[in-house]
């Protein structure tokens, strides 16, 4: 069984040594606290299990329940006590205690109680992750003027099926105004694919698009259904259209004047109903002049033309990502949610974000792993900003 990690917050030392021997055999690994308010200390640490005495000096068993449930709602707490009584015991209970023990615990109860509350601390973030892989698109975040515009866009856009193209920088979030005119869409019931462009080599982007037949060419052991045909019916989301080799426009361009596509190697036309959303860091028309883009594929795709601002354009959103940020990273390690102070956002705000919202992401969980309980401008500076 894999190990648990078990804070005891008891004011007598003889108790947290008898209860830390008997764990620790067990396999679990222990930690102590000699009252309540080192306990709130340590419980933002990798705590699964809290075993919490009632009567304590400073914050006592049932003042340490109410603030460290709220601080983490799914942390589960064993109440102990020499003085209890079924009052104590519904009370604790009433206020978010996983049980009750009287001392001396009977020790059987005791281990199946820990057992139970480890399973279901478990499953509670095993849920949280679950939830957020089937969670069907993410919010986007944002008050300033561009995120406002794009939403109003994407309102009126999504319901048709007019292509669209976006640009933006690297890690702006394409790929999230795809999903949303998608799921806005009239085709949502149906997938959207995507395809990333640039991390297909040029000899394998027509075989991925279109699929192949068996024995087309000497890889090709059995047939492929490519990814047009995988997104009949709902979206195609080609991310990185730029990098693509002048031969696979051909080839896209015609998928989308006729509505039929023929797999490598065969011959026989299969219609398919897809709506192409792509995306681009590139300025097509420049690479249109450089011929490394092809005119008439850049009007079929650019029906409606979608550009993402970056986030050093739209500063006044970073404290909303970086709250937004804060709550993902604490659901996702199953932890209470660490806060920032204002002088730290604001340096976050004042930093020039070359990998705009996926590089912010990345910031806020390393601060959230090396920094305290509270993010400082000091954190900031010592894990963020090039030295």
């Amino acid at each position: 069984m894999p190990s648990a990690n078990i804070l005891i917050v008891d004011d007598e030392r003889a108790i947290r040594n008898v209860l830390k021997d008997i764990l620790t055999v067990e396999g679990y690994k222990v930690d102590e606290a000699g009252d309540g308010e080192e306990g709130l200390k340590k419980i933002s640490g990798n705590v699964d299990v809290v075993l919490c005495d009632i009567k304590m000096p400073k914050v006592d068993g049932i003042e340490f329940l109410e603030k460290a449930t709220e601080m983490n709602p799914e942390l589960p707490i064993i109440m102990i006590s020499g003085h209890g009584n079924i009052d104590t015991a519904v009370e604790a209970v009433k206020k978010g205690a996983f049980d009750y023990i009287s001392k001396p615990p009977d020790l059987n109860r005791l281990l199946i109680t820990i057992r139970n509350a480890t399973d279901r601390n478990k499953l509670s973030k095993e849920t949280k992750v679950l939830k957020k892989k089937v969670k069907k698109v993410e919010e986007m975040v944002g008050q300033s003027e561009g995120i406002k515009k794009i939403r109003e866009t994407i309102d009126k856009v999504a319901p048709t099926d007019a292509r669209v193209l976006v640009t933006g920088e690297n890690g702006s979030g394409k790929e999230l105004v795809a999903r949303w005119l998608h799921y806005k869409s009239n085709r949502a019931e149906y997938p959207i694919v995507e395809v990333n462009c640039a991390a297909i080599p040029s000899e394998l982007i027509e075989s991925e698009l279109f699929g192949h037949e068996k024995g087309s060419f000497t890889s090709a052991i059995k047939q492929r259904i490519g990814k047009f045909e995988q997104a009949n019916g709902g979206t195609l989301f080609l991310d990185e259209i730029g990098d693509m080799s002048l031969d696979a426009q051909a080839k896209v361009l015609r998928a989308l004047q006729e509505g039929k596509i023929t797999r490598v190697g065969g011959d026989k036309e299969i219609a398919v109903d897809v709506r192409v959303v792509a995306a681009t860091n590139k300025d097509l028309l420049k690479e249109v002049e450089a011929k490394n883009f092809r005119l008439d594929l850049y009007h079929r795709l650019g029906v409606i033309l979608i550009h993402v601002p970056s986030l050093n354009e739209r500063r006044d959103d970073i404290p909303l990502l970086v709250d937004k940020f804060l709550t993902d990273i604490a659901d996702e390690y199953g932890q209470a949610k660490k806060s920032i102070d204002v002088k730290a956002v604001e340096a976050l705000q004042q930093h020039n974000w070359t990998g705009n919202i996926r590089e912010l992401r990345n910031v806020v969980e390393r601060l959230v792993i090396l920094s305290g309980k509270t993010i400082t401008a000091e954190d900031v500076s010592s894990y963020v900003l090039p030295r």
